[in-house]
């Protein structure tokens, strides 16, 4: 009988065993009658299945049997003190019947129990709640009937269920295992088809003995409280050791784990088994690919391309191919770890043939990636190779174009400019080339290492052809670069005869620039005629070298000029410059010679002028004593005048504009220089006179004195 069968039964706690025991340690069994008709049927089948929980042993220390009739009918009571008669009767020692305050007192006249003892087989007492302490101690009475003991009905249903369900699948799963660890020993066809028939135990033995483990814990906790702390704490579950509950746990997890322990040597046999030979089937698997597909799809790749486009388009079919062998190298990656697994395992049957298989598919995985590398490193380079190559063309092609383009520079720096790039396009190439000569050698050389594969494939035909045309590209490059050389080094010499002519016009330029600043600096600074002779021969002195300058200065642009010139013939061509840069230093020079003339005749006036009248006031400080000659004093006067004239004058260019030295008011200075000069001749010439007109009547006046 099990306790799923009958569960609302058990639920209806018509009868239960609350673990408390009595005075001669018989355990009690409780019947709660309540005020409903209770069904003796279910009653009868509720007290069989509790009898069956203890043991033998513990049934022959007797059962106290409580009948709580306090809300019941008497009828009731008496009933179910007969029927433990026909239950338990050998079992049945006491049986204390709690009744009613008052209720029954007339009703025991009629019936006395304890007269029908020899007849019933066992005692029966009438007593009340409080009273029932006189037979059994507090701590093994339940809260009903003013005990201590704590017991609740629904969690002991509910660990029943459990131990039950432990026991039915544990004992199912025992002998579930003894079968089939039994099979595991006898011969390799039985092995065989016990492994074919998936012989798996009905239930998981990892959950079966954690279940058990919980019970078996509970069980002890159970038993522990109560042996500690008598009516407190946890309530004192028939379920234990008295019952056969824990006894039968345990042997029961014993056997259990016994049984698993050789069932899981079993299953890690076959897994064993199973895995060797999912391992030899995979490794063979992966060498036959390797060999076969994976071989043949590498015979067909040789090339190297003859571009980007070309290179680019193997490398991606290169990338398909690894694509598939890394499938086979990832499964040969878990078959390594699975093999290594199983050598750690250090069982000696399958060492040897565990190793065999690790080494064939070591080498041939190691070989078939090697091969793989190598073809990947060439592609690569032949990728560089053309890269660099187009690259270089690129180069010679953007160099060739400013070669042939026409050189119109606007002046030198641009024309350094020019060169400059020119000359770093040069070493760009020749960088350039140079990186496409190291790339070829590399990827000669590794064409010159590159061998037949080992199943038999002769690639010196394919090698040639790459070869041809590595070499080839190189030596056009080098042809290409050569003769951009050879056109820099003219449009070097070209641009630097450009330079040279622009240096010219442009120095002829400041020429003309420096002719006009000594123009200007003749007419403004140039003023001075000097107050004396002395002074005005050092503007004289300084005048000349002033046009000496100014000639060699016309002179140098001359000279520049005609250098031009003769670029300009050996360039074959026109510059916008030259064409007004003589005439400007032409007429400039013109300009300078009619003002240095203009200067220089004024000075020599003012020399005449000064030393004239130097004479005429030196000879006579004050009083004169020897008698100046008329002409001299009209000489002063006459070049005195002419210079003042002059001074009024313009410089007249050659095209006609006029131009005067300084301002007007350094015109009036020089001027009253002058004036004040003359006046001090006039001065003087007026008292010669007066003296001369004194003489004169003196002489008269000494002739009729004589006479």
């Amino acid at each position: 009988m099990e306790a799923s069968i009958m569960l609302p039964v058990l639920k209806k706690k018509l009868a239960f065993l609350s673990g408390g025991k009595d005075r001669r340690s018989g355990l009690i069994l409780t019947i709660p009658l309540c005020t409903e008709q209770t069904s003796m049927e279910e009653l009868s089948a509720t007290l069989d299945y509790l009898l069956s929980i203890p043991s033998e042993k513990c049934k022959a220390r007797g059962f106290t049997v409580i009948v709580d009739g306090r809300k019941s009918q008497w009828n009731i009571v008496k009933t179910v003190v007969l029927m433990l008669q026909n239950v338990i009767p050998a079992e049945v020692s006491l049986v204390c019947v709690v009744k009613p305050d008052e209720f029954w007192d007339k009703k025991v006249t009629h019936f006395c129990f304890w007269k029908e003892k020899d007849r019933l087989g066992f005692e029966v007492i009438l007593v009340s709640a409080n009273k029932l302490t006189r037979y059994i101690e507090p701590c093994q009475l339940t809260d009903e009937f003013g005990g201590s003991l704590v017991y609740d009905h629904l969690d002991w249903v509910n660990k029943r269920l459990v131990f039950e369900k432990f026991t039915k699948e544990s004992t199912s799963l025992l002998d579930e295992l003894i079968v089939i660890n039994e099979n595991e020993k006898g011969s390799q066809a039985e092995k065989d088809r016990s492994s074919e028939s998936n012989s798996l135990p009905s239930f998981d033995p990892e959950t079966v003995l954690q279940t058990g483990h919980e019970l078996l814990s509970e069980l002890q906790q159970r038993r522990f409280n109560g042996s500690e702390g008598g009516g407190s704490g946890t309530a004192w579950s028939p379920m234990d050791d008295e019952l056969l509950a824990q006894p039968q746990v345990m042997k029961l997890l014993d056997s259990l784990r016994e049984q698993y322990t050789k069932y899981q040597e079993v299953c890690r046999q076959r897994s064993k088994r199973s895995q060797l030979e999912e391992i030899q089937t995979k490794v063979m698997q992966v060498v036959n690919w390797l060999e076969g597909p994976g071989t043949e799809q590498l015979r067909t790749q040789w090339g190297i391309g003859d571009s980007i486009r070309a290179s680019q388009a193997l490398q991606q079919k290169h990338e398909e191919i690894e694509s598939q062998h890394s499938e086979w190298f990832a499964v040969y990656v878990e078959l390594n770890q699975q093999i290594a697994a199983l050598l750690s395992a250090g069982d000696e049957e399958d060492l040897m043939e565990l190793k065999g298989l690790q080494q064939q598919l070591s080498d041939v995985c190691y070989r078939q990636a090697s091969q793989l590398e190598f073809r990947q490193n060439v592609l690569q380079s032949a990728h560089e190779f053309h890269m660099t190559a187009q690259d270089l063309s690129q180069q010679l092609d953007g160099l060739l174009g400013m070669l042939c383009a026409d050189v119109a520079p606007a002046d030198g720096a641009a024309i350094q400019q020019t060169l400059k790039h020119l000359e770093e396009k040069l070493k760009s190439v020749e960088g350039a080339l140079q990186s496409l000569r190291e790339k070829g050698q590399v990827l000669l050389d590794q064409m010159s290492t590159q061998t037949s594969f080992s199943y038999g494939k002769d690639v010196g035909i394919e090698n040639k052809d790459n070869i041809d045309h590595i070499q080839g590209v190189m030596e056009d490059m080098q042809l290409r670069k050569q003769r951009c050389e050879d056109m820099v080094d003219v449009r070097r010499l070209k641009m630097l005869q450009m330079v040279q002519l622009f240096k010219c016009e442009e120095d002829a330029s400041q020429a003309v620039e420096w002719l006009g600043e000594l123009l200007d600096a003749l007419l403004k600074t140039h003023i001075r005629l000097g107050d004396d002779s002395q002074e005005t021969k050092v503007l004289l002195e300084k005048h000349k070298k002033f046009v000496d300058v100014a000639q060699s200065t016309y002179d140098y642009g001359r000279q520049l000029l005609q250098a031009t010139v003769v670029l300009c013939q050996s360039l074959r061509c026109t510059t916008r410059s030259s064409g007004d840069t003589l005439p400007r230093l032409n007429r400039v020079w013109k300009q300078f010679t009619v003002t240095s003339d203009e200067r220089q005749h004024r000075l020599e006036m003012a020399s005449a002028f000064h030393t004239a009248a130097e004479k005429i006031l030196r000879e006579s400080p004050e009083l004169a004593e020897l008698m100046v000659d008329v002409e001299a004093y009209e000489e002063v006067e006459t070049v005195g005048k002419g210079l003042l004239d002059r001074l009024t004058v313009p410089v007249i260019f050659p095209d006609g504009s006029e131009q005067f030295f300084g301002s007007p008011g350094d015109m009036a200075s020089s001027a009253e220089s002058i004036r004040d000069r003359m006046k001090l001749v006039e001065e003087k010439r007026f008292l010669q006179e007066e003296e001369q007109q004194r003489l004169d009547e003196e002489a008269l006046e000494a002739g009729p004195r004589e006479s």
